[in-house]
């Protein structure tokens, strides 16, 4: 996919899907191959899918295992069962130039959402009395506000994806929020279950909820679609690819607020399936840039250790992809409505925004300039975050679920902001934005229109001027933003 690696900074006309499906799509005899394969090993071909350089085959344990020579074994997790690999797959010969990763052999749940609940603090979804203690909780549009988001704009036009992994949508919750915040008439939001995944309600609604009522506040009369899968390796990635492959919705802005450390280990199982979901997802979010998709990401909520207990830093996956848009948190500072100082989020009880450098992608072209540290080998990695917003659940967002009011931060919340903000600058600038990186980092005045953020920590590293590993380049000025792409 050489035309995917090409100079971003070459300024050219974003491919349409069925271009892409054309020019990039799995090549005929690969697709024979696998189909022969899987009839030798007594394996159905469920679904071939060229444009995604997919093909999903179904079968007994007993043929799987002989087909890629290893091991099935069951576990539970809860009340839910899943199987694990006893040793890492192998391809055949005939199928290793044509085939790039085998996913769906190992099944535990491996992705986690990015929200925290503050159950203490009462929210308030009409406006808050003008006093001179810090305000509490905010409303999306207080935020769009306090953000300077561009008031001409909502939207109107475009669509806006959101992956979820687990838990379930209410239509009542969505609807009565939205009523609350001054929209009659709320939005459409589709769902799409990917391989048939169950749509079933769990404490993950939260996560749910909180995405959509975000992003479809700050863009009200954008489309939503919530495409569900599961927290797998392959469900993760299947739902990556079936939106950037979506040829009937053509959504423009992907939010993500799940993830999972990128260098996760877990004893007992084999890690093979996330080294290659890294690197097919990664080539997703590539296909996703140069059809002009905007792909907004979670950094994380805890710190620069990304949850894991070794001591050492870690970034988290998506997020540290060099195609996506890592968005950071901070914590704000609100009294009688202004806005006084904004921080790196930092709870000082293992919350905090994720940011790093990422030891499984090198330092891309964008960030030469950006002073991102070495990682610990010496050599120059990936700097997440790219961008931050408000995620402090000590300051957080007003949200519904299970019809009462709550306040919840988390990362999760920064990413669906984004994308609401860039659905409304896709709608005045009049064309696609993809991957705004080259812009962030290279144009100064698109770099001046983010408010840097100077203090504050996530346990390892520390805001400062300029871009850091707490958050970034900054938050947004939206209007500041707008005029600069404008200018391009």
């Amino acid at each position: 996919m050489e035309e995917l690696r090409s100079d971003r900074r070459q300024r050219r006309p974003h491919l349409q899907r069925l271009t892409l499906a054309e020019r990039h799509g799995a090549l005929e005899n690969d697709m024979a191959a696998v189909d022969t394969f899987a009839s030798r090993h007594g394996l159905k071909v469920l679904r071939a899918e060229p444009s995604r350089r997919r093909v999903v085959l179904r079968g007994r344990a007993t043929d799987v295992e002989r087909a890629f020579n290893t091991e099935l074994h069951r576990a539970r997790l809860g009340n839910r069962w899943f199987h694990v690999k006893g040793r890492a797959h192998e391809l055949p010969l005939a199928l290793r130039g044509a085939v790039t990763g085998v996913f769906g052999l190992d099944t535990h749940p491996v992705a986690r959402p990015y929200f925290v609940r503050a159950p203490q603090v009462r929210p308030a979804l009409r406006a808050l009395a003008l006093t001179a203690a810090p305000q509490r909780s905010f409303t999306p549009l207080e935020l769009a506000r306090l953000y300077n988001f561009p008031q001409e704009a909502d939207g109107s036009g475009q669509r806006v994806a959101l992956v979820q992994l687990d838990g379930a949508f209410s239509e009542a919750d969505f609807n009565a929020y939205m009523k609350a915040l001054g929209f009659p008439s709320p939005p459409g939001v589709e769902i799409q279950a990917i391989n048939d995944a169950p749509i079933r309600s769990s404490a993950n609604d939260f996560e749910v909820m909180l995405d959509i009522e975000i992003a479809a506040a700050i863009a009200p009369a954008a489309a939503f679609t919530l495409y569900f899968s599961q927290p797998t390796y392959r469900g993760f990635l299947d739902a990556v690819t079936a939106v950037v492959h979506d040829t009937d919705r053509r959504p423009g802005v992907l939010s993500i607020s799940w993830g999972m450390p990128e260098d996760r280990q877990v004893d007992g199982i084999i890690n093979d399936e996330g080294q290659d979901m890294r690197q097919e997802m990664d080539q997703a979010f590539r296909a996703a840039a140069a059809l002009g998709i905007t792909v907004v990401v979670a950094s994380g909520d805890a710190g620069s250790s990304d949850g894991l207990g070794d001591g050492k830093p870690h970034v988290d996956f998506p997020a540290s992809s060099p195609h996506v848009l890592a968005c950071g948190g901070t914590r704000l500072d609100v009294r009688a409505g202004e806005l006084q100082s904004e921080e790196a989020w930092n709870d000082g009880r293992g919350k905090a925004t994720g940011g790093g450098v990422s030891t499984q992608f090198d330092r891309p072209d964008y960030q030469d300039g950006a002073k991102v540290p070495l990682r610990s080998d010496g050599a120059a990695g990936r700097g997440v975050p790219d961008v931050c917003a408000l995620a402090d659940q000590r300051t957080g967002y007003s949200v519904r679920y299970q019809g009462a009011d709550h306040v919840v931060g988390g990362s999760s919340a920064a990413a669906p902001l984004w994308a609401g903000l860039i659905a409304r600058l896709v709608q005045v600038l009049g064309e696609p934005q993809g991957m705004l990186h080259d812009k962030l980092y290279g144009q100064a005045a698109v770099q001046a229109a983010l408010r840097d953020i100077t203090s504050g920590n996530n346990g390892l590293y520390t805001a400062g001027p300029g871009w850091d590993p707490c958050t970034g380049l900054g938050r947004p000025d939206g209007e500041a933003l707008l005029s600069a792409l404008k200018t391009l």
